[in-house]
Parts: C-alpha cells; sequence; structure tokens
C-alpha cells in the first residue's frame, strides 16, 4: 500500500494506493489556503483518516504546486504562495512520524500516465497540464526526471516559439515570473480566454469558447485555431529536445477534443524531423493522476525496487 496525496491551491486529496493500481480509500477537504500551518495539519490528519479507512498504512507522497529546491530543501515556485520558503517535506515528515516525498504536481500527473495510464509501456512521456497554469514532467523507462534544478520539464516559462508580430505574440503578455511571451501566457485556460476576448471583445471561459466553435461560431473557430497552432508549435519545442514517446494532455484544455487530431496536423511544419512518430494522447485517470502519481513516487517494497 503507498498512500498519495494532491495537494491543491483549493482542495487536498488522499487516497490509499493497493500494488495493483486499485483505490483502497480516499478523501478530499478543502485547502486552507494562505494557512501554512493549517495546510500542513490538514495534510496529515487526512493522511491518517485515509490509512485507518484503507486499514493499512505505507509510504507517503505529495504532488505539490511548486517545487522542493536542491539548494534549500525549501519550497519554490508554488502559485500556492503561503508554501514558498517553507520546509513543506520535513515539516510534513514530522507531523506524520514518517519519510515523505513530495513532487511538482505536473511531475506526478506524468509519472501516473506513464505508470499504468494513457503513456503505459512508452520509453519516455511527457505530460502536460493545461490548465489555469501550464506545467510539464518527464517520465522515462518508468522513472521521473526531476533534474539538477528541479524544474525539469518545467516548458511553461520559455517564450512561445516562432512568435508572430501580426498576431501579438510580441512581446506578449506579461507572465507574472517578470517576463512576457511566455508559452503559459498563450495556452493556460485564463491566456486562452484573455486571447478571445482581446480578438473578439467576448469576456468567456474556455468551456463556452469551445462550445461556441464546436457550433460554428467564427471568432470562436478562429480563437481555436490560434491555440492549435500555438500549442503545435509549444510540442515540437518539446518534441525537438525531448523526442518523447507519447505526449500527455491533463488539465481542464485536454478535454477539448479537436486537440488529438488539429495539433498533430501542424506541429510537422516545426519537428526538425521528415516524420513524427510522437503520439499526442489524452490522459486516463483524469484529476486522480495526482495523488496516483505522488503514490507511485515511492518504489513497490513487495518487488525489492
Amino acid at each position: 500500500m503507498r498512500i498519495g496525496v494532491d495537494l491543491g491551491g483549493h482542495k487536498i486529496e488522499a487516497a490509499a494506493i493497493a500494488r495493483d493500481g486499485s483505490v483502497r480509500a480516499r478523501k478530499r477537504v478543502a485547502t486552507p489556503r494562505d494557512d501554512y500551518p493549517a495546510t500542513v495539519a490538514a495534510v496529515a490528519a487526512l493522511v491518517d483518516e485515509v490509512a485507518r479507512a484503507a486499514g493499512a498504512d505505507g509510504p507517503v507522497g505529495v504532488a505539490a504546486p511548486g517545487a522542493i529546491s536542491p539548494a534549500t530543501g525549501l519550497v519554490k515556485n508554488a502559485n500556492s504562495t503561503w508554501l514558498n520558503g517553507r520546509a513543506l517535506e520535513a515539516d510534513l515528515a514530522a507531523a506524520l512520524g514518517r519519510p515523505v516525498k513530495i513532487a511538482n504536481d505536473a511531475d506526478c500527473f506524468a509519472l501516473s500516465e506513464a505508470v499504468d495510464g494513457a503513456g503505459r509501456g512508452a520509453g519516455c512521456v511527457f505530460g502536460v497540464i493545461l490548465g489555469s497554469g501550464v506545467g510539464g514532467g518527464i517520465v522515462v523507462d518508468g522513472r521521473l526526471v526531476a533534474g539538477a534544478n528541479a524544474i525539469a520539464g518545467e516548458w511553461g516559462h520559455n517564450p512561445l516559439p516562432w512568435p508572430r508580430p501580426e498576431a501579438g505574440e510580441l512581446p506578449g503578455p506579461a507572465c507574472y515570473c517578470g517576463r512576457h511571451g511566455c508559452i503559459e501566457t498563450f495556452l493556460s485556460g485564463p491566456g486562452l480566454a484573455a486571447d478571445h476576448a482581446g480578438a473578439t471583445g467576448r469576456a468567456l471561459a474556455p468551456p463556452a469558447i469551445a462550445a461556441d466553435a464546436a457550433a460554428g461560431e467564427a471568432g470562436a473557430l478562429a480563437t481555436c485555431a490560434r491555440y492549435r497552432d500555438r500549442l503545435a508549435r509549444g510540442l515540437a519545442l518539446v518534441i525537438n529536445i525531448l523526442d518523447p514517446h507519447v505526449i500527455v494532455l491533463g488539465g481542464g484544455l485536454s478535454n477539448v477534443a479537436p486537440l488529438y487530431d488539429g495539433v498533430p496536423r501542424l506541429w510537422g511544419a516545426y519537428v526538425f524531423s521528415d516524420t513524427v512518430a510522437t503520439r499526442l494522447v489524452g490522459n486516463r485517470h483524469g484529476d486522480s493522476s495526482g495523488v496516483r502519481g505522488a503514490a507511485w513516487l515511492w518504489p513497490d517494497p513487495e518487488a525489492g525496487q
């Protein structure tokens, strides 16, 4: 048994997961926003409750925003800003009385989908989060790649490649990281909504934009066409560097079905190869990938790993 925790900005979910991938117990609670001690206490209480409900205990993995700095051991780059600069891994281990492993939530998504999800069996999987932000994770031969700086897969804070000035892509929108034109500012849900509002004057959420496009509304069709091309360029950059076998999409925008046919038709123009064998697929585990990937951060003790 392993226990996975998905520590989000609005909810915390914990699940006890057996070695065959079945979920024995799970529960969600609201995140105590802007209150670090309460957040640690909530995670500890949730883990204890799930372990009791499952009738078994195990090591704990946590999917969290941001990353643990290899230099300081403190959280960095978290949009749940009350976690930044905190010794979250050490504090959770002390509260639980056992070792804890923490990884970025996009990394845990990628690991979940690589182990027993849409990327199962692939040698190299790139997991993509397209939601309120844009993140990514890399899994090679079933093992998560963290990187020397704990930022492997963070493609969202690179500039949108092959920018088009006539489409307003230079210098591009301002990003919270302090730069302009980051991939996240174009491909996140808020980025898509802002692009549509700027082009049409209509403030719509991404699901409404997708619905209008499906109904044939011209402005929404144009917005979605720009989005597909930008996603194709962004993923072509990943393919040129990493050359993954599978790219798995997650987050709210992964539910837009036309992406899976449309983007691969476009990315060949940007990939430095005569053919592109990389597959673009939807996720299998949805919003459960966070807790599942967190659980898989620990090796299987029964398998001697």
